[in-house]
């Protein structure tokens, strides 16, 4: 041997099965899998329909007033510093001063904790609920890092139903139904990732309705917040928070087109105090001591980019998010095996059925996807991995003329792999 010695018998390298199984189900592990199965020599534009990141397209560039405070916040000077655990108190104002102009009462700086995008968001607060035995209950179809972040942290969890043919809403009856006495949460998502729903004040009415029967919290995922171009306005799941209290969880990754810049937040929108009487947000405030800082510069320049941001650009936004879901709409119905149950009116996605009667040597969901890849060069988000098997998860939140050709070519791959219909 090197060195005169023997082998080491090093201890360490046992994979974590857990995480393991955790990285399986990310988005963007499914998402970088689909990529590798592209045919490289394929001339033709990739048409990225299986991940929501406009940014990539200068059809939905952010505000020149966001790129400003950012590039103005960094040469300051101010913001080169650690910041406190619930974040920079500027920051955690302006979010407060945000979220209250469409509440019936007022968010404080000290309801507010700054974090590093949604997708942190989402680890603490599964964390903060992983008490012993707790259990949450989270939709399907789902943003698969609530299950992840909550197998992670020994949280159970549980899965309610959304209704393709009640527009994507909640299934209630079945909430209740999985309840038990150590369910601590339900989450959902509005306006919705994957589906493309967006609920009526009726329907959260109803929800937050639920959720004090239960004697449990919502957590609202609201990091589309106002991404809605439909007949039904968004509204903040905090209205009801008289009713029962609630977490909002939102950011600027989707609002401002900027997830590269991790930016967002956890908002106790719970005007009688249960959540700070249950310790939860200084739970939440202890968490972020112990995680990842949201970059300081950033959180400076929040403010202004909030401030600053003209509505114009929210306006012309959601006018080409509306002009490519109304395309990604219209060519899915020319698709024979394709069905669209409900037309998306907010987010940036829609959850269309896959129908493999029709279809020859196509086994399920991921083979469509990994076939329509290397066939035509489309990254679709298989279903099953949402919770839905036989589904699919498509973005139009993509240039109108690359989302056009790319839906052309799952038309031509569905013809080609159709099977042949018998003529009596």
């Amino acid at each position: 041997m090197e060195n005169g010695g023997e082998a080491a018998n090093w201890r360490f390298g046992a994979a974590n099965p857990a995480l393991e199984a955790a990285g399986r189900q990310s988005i963007r592990s499914i998402v970088s899998g689909l990529f590798d199965s592209l045919d490289k020599s394929d001339p033709r534009p990739v048409a990225p329909l299986g991940h929501g990141d406009p940014s990539a397209f200068a059809c939905f560039r952010t505000a020149p007033a966001a790129e400003d405070a950012i590039a103005s916040a960094a040469l300051s000077g101010k913001h080169n510093c650690y910041s406190r655990a619930a974040g920079v108190e500027e920051a955690r104002s302006a979010v407060a001063a945000h979220l209250s102009r469409e509440l019936p009462y007022e968010v404080t700086a000290g309801d507010v904790v700054i974090t590093a995008g949604c997708n942190h968001a989402i680890e603490i607060m599964m964390a903060v609920l992983a008490a012993p035995g707790a259990n949450v209950l989270l939709p399907r179809p789902g943003y698969p890092l609530y299950e992840s972040r909550a197998a992670l942290c020994g949280l159970q969890f549980r899965h309610f139903d959304l209704l393709p043919e009640k527009g994507w809403e909640v299934d209630l009856d079945g909430v209740v139904a999985l309840a038990d006495e150590n369910t601590v949460a339900m989450v959902i998502v509005n306006p919705n990732n994957p589906c493309g729903c967006v609920y009526s004040y009726h329907h959260l009415a109803k929800i937050a309705e639920t959720a004090r029967k239960l004697g449990i919290l919502v957590i609202s995922d609201e990091v589309y917040d106002h991404c809605a171009f439909g007949s039904k306005p968004f509204v903040p799941m905090g209205v009801f928070g008289e009713i029962a209290p609630v977490v909002t969880m939102g950011g600027i990754s989707k609002r401002w087109m900027v997830p590269g810049w991790r930016l967002g937040w956890i908002v106790a929108t719970d005007p009688n105090g249960v959540l700070r009487e249950k310790k939860v947000i200084q739970s939440v405030i202890d968490y972020r001591a112990i995680s990842v800082d949201p970059v300081t510069f950033a959180q400076g320049a929040l403010p202004q980019i909030i401030a600053n941001t003209d509505k114009v650009f929210f306006e012309n936004a959601m006018d080409v998010m509306r002009k490519t879901a109304e395309i990604c709409y219209q060519k899915l119905m020319d698709i024979e095996c394709i069905t669209c149950p409900h037309k998306p009116e907010g987010s940036m996605f829609v959850m269309v059925k896959l129908d493999l009667s029709s279809l020859d040597g196509i086994h399920d969901d991921v083979d469509f996807c990994r076939k329509v890849a290397r066939e035509e060069s489309v990254v679709i988000c298989p279903g099953s991995e949402l919770g839905m098997m036989d589904w699919l998860r498509i973005t139009f939140a993509v240039d109108p003329f690359l989302l056009e050709d790319g839906l052309e070519r799952v038309k031509a791959f569905c013809k080609r792999h159709g099977k042949t219909k018998e003529v009596n």
